[in-house]
């Protein structure tokens, strides 16, 4: 069955994205507003009554702000790990927690199904009280969602290479991050392999994973500070390039905006 994808941001200001059949639809974090929410997804004719769930990848507040004031509004449950079920209820920045009654725990490399999903959460390294990236299975599609992601593992790897179609984070430059603003320190929390992947990092994991199956690559995340969407593009194309694989040709590559809607896409 057909699959519609949008994402309503992705970066430091907010993070959520919309997945969905004909029938159900399921959201992973819910970092940007409610009123932003409710527009978005109200422009672009999104029905929020399909959402079977949101998904949170980790408890930073760029992924978490409005998750529970949709879930109580919507009565919408909420999966996460326990660990990032707790971090959530103590992160002051959510002012409105998830209710009990709508809290599902998880745990990772457990397949569980919501809707017409198939989901199974896998660890990624970040310096949250615990990060999940998420595999979503509907059909022939095998979606796969990583962001914030501190390095290149074997879950990482293992994720790439058997998705239909892949969100992965590119968050810096390494000449920006070295030559910008940011002190020494939070450059060292940003490529220390708990922090964000360059886009040289993201390119080079792309190769060493890279499939014939592979259809559509999002990059994701991208540092308004430490990076520009055109040159993430240009640096993961150009890596690629370089051992025979072509963006355009061989798979779609896409840039996921900062603070703005991008797609709908139908996968």
């Amino acid at each position: 069955m057909p699959l519609t994808f949008l994402s309503l941001g992705s970066g430091s200001c907010g993070n959520c994205y919309y997945i969905a059949t004909d029938t159900d639809a399921i959201i992973v974090d819910c970092g940007v507003g409610i009123r932003r929410f409710k527009k978005n997804m109200a422009e672009y004719g999104m029905k929020i009554a399909k959402v079977r769930a949101i998904l949170v990848t980790h408890d930073h507040s760029d992924h978490i702000k409005a998750a529970g004031k949709i879930s109580r509004e919507f009565k919408i449950p909420v999966y996460a790990t326990q660990t990032v079920h707790d971090g959530m209820y103590r992160n002051w920045m959510m002012t409105d927690k998830v209710a009990e009654e709508f809290r599902h725990s998880i745990n990772t490399c457990e397949t569980f199904s919501v809707g017409d999903f198939n989901i199974t959460a896998f660890p990624i390294p970040h310096d949250a009280s615990e990060n999940v990236g998420y595999h979503i299975e509907v059909g022939d599609v095998r979606f796969t969602i990583m962001t914030d992601v501190g390095d290149v593992t074997e879950y990482v790897s293992q994720y790439i290479s058997k998705s239909t179609h892949l969100i992965l984070e590119a968050n810096y430059d390494e000449d920006m991050l070295r030559q910008g603003r940011y002190p020494k320190k939070l450059q060292t929390r940003i490529s220390c392999g708990t922090g964000h992947l360059s886009n040289v990092k993201t390119a080079n994991a792309l190769v060493q994973n890279f499939h014939e199956n592979l259809k559509h690559v999002w990059l994701c995340h991208l540092s308004e500070e430490n990076n520009h969407p055109e040159l993430a593009r240009k640096t993961v194309e150009s890596i690629l390039r370089g051992y025979g694989i072509i963006a355009g040709v061989d798979f779609t590559l896409d840039i996921l905006r900062r603070k703005i809607p991008t797609g709908p896409f139908t996968l």
